[in-house]
């Protein structure tokens, strides 16, 4: 097949009238690419001068296109005729050539050995509904592979050269080419890449094809129709109870989309298990809140009705009585229970039986999808390319040698480098002309002072984070003020407004919702100076970039979202002295009591205002900004939309995921990952909620990717990254955090040392260990003499001895018995945790002992054949070349016999 010349690619082709064709007009050259552009000539502007240069510099980048093998097709578009659609098709040739420069594995052949497992397989008989259907999507065939070699292609199982590279390989070798192509040099400098074409406007888009529309199956019969498939078995509403059809979503999206849904349905899968566990945890404190004695006094006329509780400001705040915190009390009874601990202590389990068998899993995974030895694959990325201009010394050979590098350069047949002869070293692969050179984009000194930059402008956000969480305290103390001035001296049980809306419910409900609108404020920002920032470091390969932008983003976003909760943990309430010396922040503002019941309802509030608010925020991102953004494009081109239009302009239409829009899901996930496993003492429905959200957040992101967005570029991806070693911090610090939360949040610890040490003799007056008494117990007298212009009596919620004592308002023995059973607690229940945590870490190894014989077998075997095969070949050149020695000597041999 001939390649089209730049005066072929001059005219342009007429849509052919076939909708779901994925082929040039020749019905034989598939679609590989899609670059979109808006003519010049028709474009409804003054600036003449830009349109030029805009032309030049694309049809500069369209000849290197087709001088370095690739085919093109333009096509007008029926819709807008502005639009320009360039076709690019990717030759055998140039496949081939591609193939083994990025050292991608291709099938040898089938592979008989490999053999579907997973953590559930034993309950297959109960979850076989929710299968998915064989007979509709079909089981991949597996085979043997090894990275592409051409002059070993007979070693390779091609029994059609149309079907050896699929959809996605083919997309992937294509974008390669397209990201280094160059299309202008100026100063010495070249400028390369489609990114940077359509970020400046030259192109308007450039994306892969999708195979069929989402909603009905192709009408071409070669068309497989993958589209269709995954929207009905795995983005249809109705198919929200089946499993994911994950070998599908790794051959049509490629394996880094693969490896994130094979992750988020593991994970809600575990947190199955988590939830039944946090809601049976619920319902014992839900059902016992009314045999919460403590609870009782409070709301008893009796005792709570007759405690006269101190003023909490300075001024403008009145007197009040206990048992106005009566239903707050009640519900703090379901939260602060035994069972909570019981669920503390499991979850510290819990996340590391998930964290660990996901290893298992994942290890499956890499094996079942052939990644394990995916970092030979990968290539530099064109931006480090680009800059790679400092020479060094190789360690290896302490020589500087000499190459020429593939970004920008000329792909042609006789340049190309195969086998041993391409050396990938430092930034780029070279093409080697006797000797290697190693170049780097900047000197040590220069990449300290990166480093340097880049952690400054870090820390400067947190810097502000922290003040925004400054602020909002500052918020809480002032409006308390105007909320405490306002309560009334005595409960009207009758105005459920009294009843419900304390202060310290309104300060914290109000607080809570602030705090949110400014995380997301922060959030959108921040995303921005990240990318900035990660791109300024200029990471080598997408997986260095991507984990670079993962540890910024995640240390932003972990003190943007939890340092709220971390202060109403930790800090809220725990330094405020007592009414006659008082504790003032920044020297003005008297600092934040907790209810007499604790902060543990106040933190259970602000979990769920900021879970339940991420949630609808994301879903609103994720859903119906999509739908409204095509909605729109499609009210735009009503007017023609009784004309039938090609398969490429239908996704055109669609929205771009972005490079990013991998990142954000699994940032989201991991967020909620956080809050379902740090402060999940505190609010043991967490788990249950984030069950429910991912349910529906893997059938949306399933809905989303295959109706709303155009189709992704394939990439490889062997984990899911920097979000491993995360989760794992996150685990390990989860067991401190619900350890403080139960020891210093909750009233837990004061009520055990009551019930079995100051409830009875010699400390108490009871004859048995009884919680009756614990609210007085809990309280201070505070001398009305120290108060000016007051009256009446008070107590305060602390530890402490009442005036006319010889240590008045010193801590009392109480007090110091609460602190060290804390203490206790603290250091027993993590070392407990910690040890099962190890136990279990060491007792499941990271792969399974089957899939370590698969992957050494499925090797040898690779190996094996190959090494026959070249066995093969050596034997019948060694034939060849004998036959020809005996003819030689034959021929010399007879003129002297004769």
């Amino acid at each position: 097949m001939s390649v089209p010349t730049a005066k072929d690619r001059s005219g342009q082709e007429e849509f052919n009238g076939k909708p779901d064709s994925l082929f040039f007009n020749d019905g034989q050259r598939r679609i590989d690419f899609v670059l979109v552009y808006e003519d010049e000539s028709r474009k409804e502007t003054n600036k003449k001068r830009s349109n030029e240069k805009q032309k030049r510099k694309r049809q500069a980048y369209e000849s290197n296109l087709i001088h370095d093998g690739l085919q093109l097709e333009a096509t007008r578009s029926i819709l807008d005729d502005k639009l320009v659609f360039v076709k690019v098709h990717a030759p055998w040739e140039v496949l081939c050539t591609y193939a083994e420069i990025m050292h991608i594995k291709l099938p040898l052949k089938p592979n008989d050995l490999k053999t579907r497992s997973s953590a559930f397989s034993n309950f297959n008989w109960f979850t076989k509904v929710l299968q998915v259907d064989e007979s509709i999507i079909k089981p991949e065939q597996e085979f043997f592979t090894a990275p592409f070699e051409k002059n070993r292609m007979s070693d390779f199982y091609i029994r059609d050269r149309e079907t050896f590279f699929n959809p996605a390989t083919r997309s992937r070798i294509v974008y390669f080419i397209l990201s280094r192509i160059k299309y202008q040099v100026r100063d010495n400098v070249k400028k390369f890449g489609i990114n940077k074409l359509v970020s400046s406007g030259i192109y308007k888009a450039a994306f892969p094809l999708h195979d069929c529309n989402f909603s009905h199956p192709s009408k071409d019969f070669s068309c497989p129709n993958e589209r269709y498939l995954l929207y009905r078995e795995w983005g249809h509403p109705r198919s929200i109870y089946k499993k994911q059809p994950l070998d599908l979503i790794r051959k049509y999206y490629g394996e880094k989309i693969g490896i994130y849904f094979a992750w988020l349905g593991y994970y809600t899968q575990m947190l199955l298990l988590a939830a039944v566990v946090g809601v049976a945890c619920f319902i014992y404190g839900y059902v016992n809140q009314n045999n919460c004695t403590w609870s009782k006094e409070v709301c008893n006329p009796d005792i709570g009705g007759k405690i006269i509780m101190c003023p909490q400001c300075d001024s403008h705040c009145q007197f009040w009585k206990l048992n106005i915190t009566c239903e707050s009390s009640k519900k703090l009874c379901i939260f602060d229970s035994f069972g909570t601990l019981v669920f503390a202590v499991f979850m510290g389990v819990w996340v590391t039986l998930f964290l660990e068998f996901w290893k298992r899993r994942q290890a499956e995974l890499e094996y079942e999808w052939d990644t394990v030895e995916l970092q030979q694959e990968e290539q530099p990325r064109p931006e480090y390319e680009a800059r790679c201009t400092h020479v060094v010394i190789n360690e290896i050979t302490q020589d500087e040698l000499h190459s020429y590098p593939i970004v920008g350069g000329s792909m042609k047949k006789e340049n190309i480098c195969s086998g041993s002869d391409c050396v990938r070293a430092g930034c780029e692969a070279f093409y080697v002309t006797g000797k290697e050179e190693e170049r780097v984009p900047f000197t040590t000194w220069g990449k300290c002072i990166r480093v340097a930059l880049c952690a400054s402008a870090v820390l400067f956000w947190i810097l502000l984070i922290i003040a925004s969480v400054i602020g909002i305290i500052v918020y809480r103390l002032s409006v308390f003020i105007v909320f405490s001035a306002k309560l009334p001296e005595n409960l009207n049980v009758t105005d459920p407004i009294q009843k419900y809306l304390t202060p310290q419910t309104a300060t914290s409900i109000t607080a809570s919702l602030i705090s949110f609108i400014i995380i997301m404020i922060l959030n959108i920002i921040y995303e921005k100076v990240a990318i900035m920032i990660t791109n300024f470091e200029l990471p080598r390969t997408q997986t260095d970039y991507e984990n670079s932008l993962t540890m910024k983003m995640f240390l932003f976003q972990f003190v943007n979202y939890y340092s709220s909760c971390f202060y109403i943990a930790f800090f809220k309430g725990k330094f405020v002295g007592y009414p006659g010396d008082p504790v003032y922040w920044l020297g003005k503002y008297r600092n934040e009591e907790c209810d007499p019941g604790g902060c543990l309802f106040e933190l259970t509030t602000q979990l769920t205002i900021i879970m339940g608010g991420k949630a609808i925020w994301n879903n609103i991102q994720e859903v119906l900004l999509p739908w409204v953004k095509n909605l729109i494009g499609r009210c735009r081109t009503v007017s023609g939309s009784e004309k039938v239009t090609p398969r490429w302009e239908q996704d055109y239409h669609l929205q771009l995921m972005g490079s990013l829009g991998l990142f954000y899901e699994y940032l989201e996930m991991i967020i909620q990952f956080g809050f379902v496993t740090l402060f999940v003492a505190s609010f043991p429905l967490a788990p249950l909620l984030a069950l429910v959200n991912n349910i529906l957040e893997i059938r949306v992101d399933a809905w989303k990717m295959t109706t709303q967005y155009r189709r992704m570029v394939p990439e490889k991806a062997q984990d899911i990254g920097a979000w491993q070693p995360i989760m794992q911090g996150i685990a390990i610090l989860a067991v401190v955090t619900n350890a403080m939360i139960i020891a210093f949040t909750s009233d837990m610890i004061p009520r055990l040392v009551y019930y079995w040490s100051f409830s009875v003799p010699p400390y108490g007056d009871h004859t048995h260990h009884t919680m009756e008494g614990y609210i007085n117990n809990t309280l201070s007298y505070f001398s009305v003499a120290d108060f000016k212009n007051r009256s009446k009596g008070n107590t305060y919620r602390d530890f402490r001895y009442p005036p006319g004592h010889p240590q008045q308002y010193k801590h009392n023995i109480y007090y110091w018995h609460v602190i060290a059973a804390k203490l206790a607690f603290i250091i027993v229940m993590e070392h407990v945790i910690y040890s099962v945590k190890f136990f279990i870490s060491y007792a499941i190894p990271d792969v399974s002992k089957s899939t370590k014989s698969k992957i050494k077998r499925e090797k040898y075997l690779t190996q094996k054949l190959l090494h026959e095969n070249h066995l093969k070949d050596m034997t019948k050149t060694m034939e060849v070349i004998s036959e020809r020695m005996v003819e030689a000597v034959d021929n010399n041999l007879r003129p002297k016999s004769e």
